[in-house]
């Protein structure tokens, strides 16, 4: 589904992908893990038309990405919840997650409505505040805003960045349930999170970087390759 090759990427004259390779294939969760500033999120972003490749290959459904326009992208079916999830100000939560109809301009008005009683079944805290501002939300519901406006959209696959960053131990368990049943239903995500072994729980491969280098990947239900993993990035 999706497959990077060789991927390099510069900020100016800083190199911070240096020939990353990885896959996501259909139905999985893989996690992307590694100590801050190593390049995790320039994968992310580079995959979602954030940052334009120096060189190298992302393809997704055998389709060439790079150089294509962020918003292009998202209407091939690749959604990006980022780490700051973006949230408009002067939007309650209903018109912030009903922007996530723009990833699917072809849909009917029924089809849209659908997608949003979907968002809110998945996220019913979500439905009791709809007409509440969004940025007025706390910090565990607009990661679940950020995530249910992809999810309106259909996407075919969903980039998440560190979505458990500075939240309550409730809500991280809550963020974690939401991926582990996306999982089950077969979406596929690509993910980067800092609490390593809680995401490799919902995660069914792994891919560790260091210095914008793959360095480690495994199997993430086997013991020896966690090990291996532990060993890599030291948590």
């Amino acid at each position: 589904m999706l497959r990077i090759e060789a991927l390099h990427a510069h900020y100016g004259l800083s190199h911070v992908l240096q020939g990353v390779s990885l896959e996501v294939h259909p139905g999985e969760v893989v996690g992307l893990f590694g100590r801050n500033g190593v390049g995790k999120t320039t994968v992310m972003k580079s995959v979602a038309g954030w940052v334009t490749p120096s060189s190298g290959s992302v393809k997704f459904g055998g389709v060439e990405l790079g150089g294509k326009p962020s918003d292009v992208i998202c209407r091939m079916g690749i959604g990006f919840v980022p780490e700051d999830r973006r949230i408009f100000p002067g939007f309650t939560t209903e018109e912030n997650l009903k922007l996530g109809f723009l990833q699917c301009p072809g849909r009917t008005w029924a089809e849209d409505r659908l997608a949003l009683e979907r968002a809110y079944q998945r996220f019913p805290r979500l439905k009791e505040r709809r007409r509440q501002m969004g940025v007025t939300l706390s910090g565990g519901e607009q990661q679940m805003l950020a995530m249910a406006r992809v999810l309106v959209g259909a996407p075919k696959l969903i980039l998440i960045d560190e979505p458990t960053e500075g939240l309550a131990p409730m809500i991280v368990e809550e963020i974690f349930n939401t991926i582990d049943a996306l999982r089950r239903d077969g979406v596929p995500i690509l993910l980067v999170e800092q609490k390593v072994f809680r995401a490799l729980d919902v995660c069914d491969r792994f891919y560790a970087l260091e210095r914008g280098q793959v360095i480690a990947r495994g199997d993430a239900s086997k013991t020896d390759d966690r090990e291996a993993l532990r060993q890599a990035i030291a948590v």
